[in-house]
């Protein structure tokens, strides 16, 4: 493939414009700032040449490559990569940093040298000696998740409008607002995007095709005590703070919790506690492959509630729960060449495929159950949500290469 790659040029243009989703937020997208980079992608693909090009009011920006293949009845592939980044880290006044021809040596972040990377604690740099990493400065996130495969998109976008001889079907560009918040594709219009299938550029390290994902609940617990003046409260009072934080404290601390599982093991998440003496309230994120297993932690935490309103008369509670998203592997056990020609895609560009689990979920996700099958491609980008988070330029080059040979295929194989 003798092609002058941009994704390192794109990436830093893309990662110097502050996108932060806002989770407090009541309007969608949830931070403005991100129309920003959408009305920057979309003034891009019109300058390659890409057609129905357009950011809707929810801030989704669509563009298409069309067919340029004799054969009809192509399947239509949908690329998608999240605009957004985590807010769990400052993303704003990022100054991306490239080091080249990395050789091994601690990375100090010059903005805060406290900040150091290194190949013992990121054991995947020590497979990219030579290569050129690209880091934030030490004071914010890098956004590589996910402008990596922003970058990484609008490249392939480049070379295959550049390069029509290379066959294929109609291809649907899809970047989308606030998917670290969970809530992508909120208002997405499955019609106007139109595609049969799709691949999210969201993922990891070199060769990961992540064809599974968690399921995920959302779980309310809402507690009502009983007020009374706290120098007469003797025998009276129920202080539904206390009893939130019981509630807390008697579920599982060496199972079940993020700090303690890994591979497919699921957990309960209390993420947020508030409230007041009268009201209190604990939100839980529940998380597993198994989707059976989600009702199991639930009953748990239900069970335990009861326990202690049955111990501590004069409480009350109600339980909201929320689905979120199921395991994207229920549906692509369905349509299995969908990861199968991906896989093979990475074998035609040199690349040794990988095919893992997610703990978590992406947009692919919820398309998955949205009618498009959707597993997640690798990026490159590591240590995502930190002040560490770095991209590997080589790896977004490879999966451009990936996608090139991915599209051919959903070519060469359909009449």
């Amino acid at each position: 493939m003798n092609y002058k790659h941009t994704v390192e040029e794109r990436f830093i243009r893309y990662a110097k414009i502050d996108t932060t989703a806002d989770p407090t937020s009541t309007t969608f997208p949830s931070s403005e700032i991100q129309k920003n980079l959408g009305r920057l992608l979309v003034s891009e693909l019109q300058d390659l040449g890409a057609i129905d090009v357009e950011m809707d009011k929810w801030g989704y920006v669509f563009g298409t490559i069309p067919s340029n293949s004799l054969k009809e009845n192509i399947p239509t592939i949908c690329f998608c990569s999240h605009m957004d980044t985590a807010p769990d880290c400052s993303g704003t006044n990022v100054k991306p940093l490239v080091h080249r021809n990395y050789q091994g040596a601690p990375i100090v972040l010059p903005d805060d040298p406290t900040q150091i990377i290194t190949k013992e604690k990121q054991k995947y740099l020590q497979g990219k000696l030579g290569d050129d990493i690209i880091t934030a400065s030490g004071e914010t996130l890098l956004g590589a998740d996910d402008k990596a495969g922003i970058a990484i998109i609008m490249d392939f976008a480049k070379y295959m409008i550049e390069h029509p001889q290379y066959k294929h079907g109609d291809i649907r560009i899809l970047f989308t607002p606030d998917e670290e918040i969970g809530k992508g594709v909120d208002h997405l219009d499955m019609k106007k995007l139109n595609a049969d299938f799709g691949y999210t550029l969201d993922g990891g390290p070199e060769g990961s095709i992540e064809d599974e994902s968690f399921s995920a609940d959302g779980m309310k617990v809402t507690i009502e005590g009983l007020s009374a003046h706290p120098g007469y409260a003797k025998g009276k009072m129920v202080n539904a703070i206390k009893m939130a934080a019981l509630l807390v404290d008697s579920l599982p601390k060496n199972n079940l919790t993020p700090e303690t599982t890994s591979h497919r093991e699921g957990f309960i998440h209390p993420y947020s506690i508030e409230g007041a003496l009268e009201k209190a309230s604990v939100e839980f994120i529940i998380r597993d492959h198994d989707t059976s297993k989600l009702s199991e932690y639930e009953s748990l935490i239900a069970n335990t509630m009861k326990t202690i309103a049955d111990e501590n008369k004069g409480i009350t509670f109600n339980i909201e729960i929320t689905e979120q998203y199921r395991n994207m592997k229920e549906i692509l056990n369905e349509y299995p060449e969908v990861c199968e020609y991906a896989g093979e895609a990475m074998q035609k560009a040199g690349i040794k495929p990988v095919f893992d689990l997610i703990r978590g979920g992406t947009d692919g996700s919820r398309m998955s159950f949205m009618g498009m099958p959707c597993p997640n491609i690798f990026t490159g980008e590591m240590a995502i949500h930190s002040r560490q988070e770095y991209v590997v330029v080589q790896d977004m080059e490879k999966s451009v290469k990936t996608l090139v040979e991915l599209i051919q295929i959903w070519e060469q194989r359909h009449e």
